[in-house]
């Protein structure tokens, strides 16, 4: 089996390769452009694979309100030049999605399920969730919502949350971060897993795959600082203090009880559990860095 990934020098397009092992057939710019219709088309044909993961996206949430016109073309055509490939040699495609379709949303009380309609806010966020329509039109898709993705750094990757905690720790006492956003920060490898056994399930359709349990960005960072033993003061702040162009999801924990009805499923760590794996494997990574 060939499983072709774009996006493979991100992070969880780097993490999906390193999983998938020798099925997996890597594609990334500059020698394959998600923009360009011939570009896809050529490569897919060229690798024919027996299933497509779109790891690729513009994520740049506060530069997408700038940049109206590439978050489009890379989120939403890119996705139209796969999708139309695919539905026409007959392949599977994975697409990944985001917490942030939900931005607009007023709580419920609960954990969003795909049943519930999204309300997108925010250039990023309506991309994203025309891309997921766009998948959706062909019959053989997984789409797979996620949330705040962190884990090794990728080729390309920029810092996730918790590189920039660790960062600023080291240079800071004191920590500000945002408390009124309620989410579950999800580890790299756990969603990979989940998107390994989806593939082999073939029981096409949205999932929700986010680690387990659910907390603020200010929880995370003050759990961050306790389990790395690192002496900072973490202040909370609202979303108003913290400011930035693009609108944030301000309740959103998503609900996985499709994700984990499906027969002998993987189960997904709580993200306390996957926050410790992470920083024993960073300090894994760290310690191997040095010696070399």
């Amino acid at each position: 089996m060939k499983i072709l990934i774009t996006g493979a020098r991100g992070r969880l397009g780097a993490e999906l390769r390193r999983q998938l092992g020798d099925f997996a057939v890597g594609v990334d710019l500059p020698e394959f452009d998600l923009t360009d219709p011939d570009s896809v088309g050529q490569k897919i044909r060229e690798v024919h694979p027996e299933i497509v993961i779109n790891a690729a996206a513009y994520t740049q949430v506060d530069r997408a309100e700038e940049e109206s016109f590439r978050c489009h073309v890379v989120n939403v055509t890119g996705v139209e030049n796969l999708t139309e490939v695919c539905r026409e040699l007959d392949i599977p495609l994975l697409q990944m999605s985001t917490d942030y379709v939900f931005c607009g949303n007023e709580p419920l009380g609960r954990p969003w399920r795909e049943t519930d309609v999204p309300l997108p806010q925010g250039v990023y966020a309506v991309s994203k969730f025309h891309a997921e329509r766009i998948v959706a039109s062909w019959r053989k898709h997984f789409i797979v919502r996620t949330c705040g993705l962190y884990g090794h750094l990728g080729e390309t990757a920029r810092q996730s949350f918790t590189h920039k905690m660790l960062s600023f720790a080291a240079r800071r006492k004191e920590l500000r971060v945002v408390d009124d956003q309620i989410c579950t920060p999800s580890y790299v490898p756990d969603v990979a897993k989940a998107i390994r056994f989806l593939l082999a399930t073939r029981t096409y359709g949205l999932y929700h795959v986010v680690s387990g349990g659910q907390t603020t960005w200010y929880g995370f960072a003050k759990e961050l600082c306790r389990q790395a033993e690192i002496d900072a003061e973490v202040i909370p702040i609202s979303s108003a203090e913290y400011g930035g162009p693009a609108p944030r999801p301000r309740h959103s924990p998503l609900d996985t009880t499709r994700f984990h009805s499906l027969p002998r499923v993987p189960e997904i760590p709580h993200w306390k559990d996957a926050l410790s794996r992470f920083l024993v494997e960073e300090r894994a990574a760290v310690s191997r860095a040095v010696h070399r």
